[in-house]
């Protein structure tokens, strides 16, 4: 079991949905929490709901600048958790690039433009603790699915190679696959959810799993499970299955 009392963490994506119900798990802890995202209205109102210490740090993780202006503000911290992420759902016949580019920016670039503002100090120090946030959506294509699957497959394959790197270091190194969680991302979508889970209900799988000292997670078992073995069906199998 992590203990969490006086530790420092820091959650990015923390305004609504996951991040600020995780925000609430690691806040009843013990831990101090600070929250980022782009509107600081949103960040004030979960920070003042917290039951211990908290700060938050407007960001926006598709700007440089921003992104090293709020990570010398919040300084050092024992842990950093991305949860910042877009979703627009459309398909290649209908493609929308500035919707494609956003869901890259945010979901992985963005993700990038904090890890290398935060990991070589935790490298340094030789300790510190990475949470990455992906999706069942990134363990094969899917339709109607361009830009987030393919973000999300990039956003699992770097915490797959940074665990490689850092797995023999005091540097954890976590990612966490969640599948339909209720948020306002999946309101836009009008098919079938299995599994539908509620954004508290998210954050205690993700908590739980920062509790071990395992590497991944894909929740919730069922749907994780059939998603997971389709890949190793051939593609004239899957492919026929999608449709």
């Amino acid at each position: 079991m992590t203990q969490w009392q006086g530790k420092r963490y820091w959650l990015i994506g923390a305004s609504d949905g996951i991040g600020a119900a995780l925000a609430h798990q690691l806040s009843r802890a013990g831990a101090e929490v600070v929250l980022s995202a782009r509107t600081a209205s949103k960040l004030e109102d979960v920070a003042n709901n917290l039951p211990g210490k908290s700060q938050f740090v407007p960001l926006d993780v598709t700007d440089t600048a921003s992104v090293q202006k709020a990570a010398q503000e919040v300084g050092a911290v024992d842990g950093v958790i991305y949860l910042a992420g877009v979703y627009y759902p459309f398909s290649a016949k209908n493609w929308n690039a500035e919707q494609g580019e956003a869901m890259a920016d945010v979901n992985f670039t963005g993700l990038m433009r904090v890890m290398g503002q935060v990991v070589p100090s935790m490298t340094d120090r030789d300790e510190g603790h990475i949470v990455i946030t992906s999706s069942l959506a990134a363990y094969r294509g899917l339709r109607k699915s361009v830009g987030y699957a393919a973000s999300k497959a990039a956003t699992l394959s770097l915490a797959e190679s940074m665990y490689a790197d850092l797995r023999s270091t005091g540097v954890k190194v976590q990612v966490v696959n969640p599948g339909f969680v209720k948020t306002q991302m999946t309101e836009q979508n009008s098919f079938w959810m299995p599994q539908q889970m509620e954004p508290e209900d998210a954050a205690r799988e993700i908590f739980e799993h920062m509790n071990t000292d395992k590497f991944k997670k894909s929740f919730p078992f069922g749907l994780s499970s059939l998603v997971r073995a389709c890949q190793f069906l051939p593609d004239w199998v899957y492919y026929r299955l999608l449709g």
